[in-house]
């Protein structure tokens, strides 16, 4: 007891300058470690891409290509001899031409108007022995007679781009006879092996010049177009990296032609525009199909918002620690985090009370997915702190500060994940050129991963979802 007295009489003889609030410790700053950004290790996604060809052009050209008049040779002035006995001259000409698409095949159909001028004499051995026989007509005032006739159109995409074409010219099938006048012989196969020929020689002519339509220049700026980064609203910058292509399905409906492509890829969202990636088109293959997409998307936490954050649950706390038989008074001013160390973050803590300055401690951060909370844990005096406070202010060191700010610094993820959500449905869901659109869902975003830097927060979210890419109105070259 004598002791406790004399100590209080002492402190109660104290001059009254050593009851003030004593010098500011201010622990030296800690060296913060190079920011640690490992690249993602990005999983290939599938992008569904539906392109629409017009095949407008391609009837154009099958309009074009198919001659509208049909006449033997020299109409109506010359004759076409069969054998000794017969000889004849026609005038063909066809209607509108008819299109009809059912997958990869189209049939072009048309009704055909001929009429005939014909005449015969008696042959023996391949000898005429009387004169030709006034001339007869058939389709004349009766009207022209009519065959229907059609040509079948096959295309085949090839792994290089380019649709083959393979015309088969189908049977005439005539629709009224033509028996000519008073001799009464049906000629009408005699005009028919006629057109046959002039219809093969079209056909000829259509896939000699047309056989092959090259696609490529096409799918060469639609990969461009995906290898192009684009701005996610001020998020970062979306790039798909597409790796492979594959073809799902082909069919038409009306004068499109619908092309399933699958396509691998590697999206990612980063905060740096990248450069433009600039690769040749990969040839067609076969690969698995995953559905739905997967994209990494770094976002940006920044320290000032944090720290502000951390200050609000702070501020104003209060600490009594007992040091001998004095009172020491701790109070909680702000917290700034600042950067990494060691790949924890790092903390500058402000506090008055009977003595006013600041310290440093670490924590690592981690991600709690079932809250969607970002928690410091493990806090601890930094290392620097840790040695001065023994020397000049041991009684801070104290696990009630840390305590504290491993309680308070909390951090609710949920706004800044349901953003990015928001942002990258946005941009799946646009116009990328004139022509081509994308359509997209994200259905789950989380964190994968948490990276201190200089002056911001990494963190990478990792999205699933659903995309497709339409390509509408690409159009044969002709």
């Amino acid at each position: 007891m004598t002791k406790y007295f004399i100590a209080l009489f002492l402190f109660c003889c104290l001059p009254v300058k050593f009851l003030v609030a004593q010098p500011a410790i201010n622990t030296p700053a800690p060296q913060l470690s190079a920011p640690a950004y490992p690249a993602a290790a990005i999983p290939e996604s599938n992008i569904d891409i539906p392109v629409q060809i017009n095949l407008a052009p391609f009837f154009a050209l099958a309009n074009k290509k198919v001659d509208t008049l049909f006449s033997s040779p020299n109409f109506p002035n010359s004759w076409v001899q069969e054998g000794c006995g017969i000889r004849y001259k026609y005038s063909f000409r066809r209607g509108p031409l008819q299109f009809s698409i059912k997958n990869t095949t189209i049939d072009i159909a048309f009704t055909g108007y001929y009429k005939i001028i014909g005449s015969t004499r008696a042959c023996v051995n391949g000898k005429a022995i009387t004169p030709w026989t006034p001339a007869c007509q058939c389709g004349f005032e009766e009207g022209e007679r009519k065959v229907k006739v059609g040509l079948t159109v096959n295309l085949f995409l090839m792994t290089n781009y380019s649709i083959k074409m393979q015309v088969t010219r189908r049977e005439p099938e005539p629709l009224d006879r033509c028996t000519v006048c008073f001799w009464g012989q049906d000629i009408t196969a005699s005009i028919l092996d006629a057109l046959k020929k002039e219809l093969d020689q079209s056909k000829a002519d259509m896939e000699k010049s047309y056989g092959r339509i090259d696609l490529k220049p096409k799918f060469q700026q639609l990969w461009n177009i995906m290898n192009t980064p684009y701005n996610v609203n001020n998020m970062g910058w979306l790039q798909l990296n597409p790796q492979r292509i594959r073809i799902n399905n082909i069919s038409a409906v009306n004068d499109q032609l619908q092309i399933g492509i699958g396509l691998a890829a590697k999206p990612i969202i980063r905060f740096e525009q990248p450069a433009p990636l600039i690769a040749p088109v990969p040839h067609i293959g076969n690969f698995s199909r995953d559905k739905g997409f997967r994209i990494y998307a770094d976002l940006v936490m920044n320290y000032d918002s944090l720290s502000r954050l951390l200050t609000t649950q702070v501020k104003g706390k209060e600490f009594v620690f007992n040091k001998a038989f004095i009172k020491k008074r701790f109070v909680f001013q702000d917290c700034r985090l600042l950067g990494s160390q060691d790949n924890r973050l790092v903390i500058q803590v402000r506090f008055t009370g009977t003595n006013s300055g600041s310290f440093y401690v670490t924590g690592k951060p981690l991600y709690y997915a079932d809250s969607r909370t970002l928690q410091l844990t493990d806090v601890d005096f930094e290392l620097q702190s840790k040695n001065a406070l023994l020397k000049t202010a041991d009684w801070l060191f104290s696990k009630k500060i840390t305590n504290t700010i491993e309680t308070l610094a909390r951090y609710d993820l949920t706004p800044i994940l349901t953003t990015a959500r928001t942002n990258i449905s946005q941009q799946l869901n646009r116009s990328f050129v004139k022509g081509i659109s994308g359509a997209g869902t994200v259905q789950d975003i989380t964190v994968s991963g948490i990276f201190p830097q200089t002056g911001w927060l990494a963190v990478r979210a990792y999205c699933s979802g659903d995309f497709s890419l339409k390509v509408a109105g690409m159009d044969f070259k002709l």
